[in-house]
């Protein structure tokens, strides 16, 4: 699912990082955004959390979907991008 989500970012022209599960710090990894999307059916609370805390420090824009399905991805970039 990792590399449709990256597929559909680059339709929108946007690069994308995808994040499935903590890996070490994710804060360091993370970088300066200009959107996080948040597909909170698939991910932690503590990873809800540290991308928030994320989001609010650079004051980027966070998006939360509960649904983590392509076409999900697609009407927040059509939202965001179009």
């Amino acid at each position: 699912m990792a590399t449709r989500y990256k597929n559909i970012c680059k339709k929108y022209n946007c690069k994308a990082k995808v994040f499935t599960q903590m890996a070490g710090d994710l804060k360091k990894q993370v970088g300066t955004p200009d959107l996080f999307v948040l597909f909170t059916n698939t991910v932690s609370h503590k990873m809800v959390k540290c991308a928030v805390d994320e989001a609010k420090r650079n004051d980027t824009e966070i998006i939360r979907c509960h649904s983590s399905s392509g076409s999900a991805l697609e009407q927040i970039l059509e939202g965001y991008c179009g």
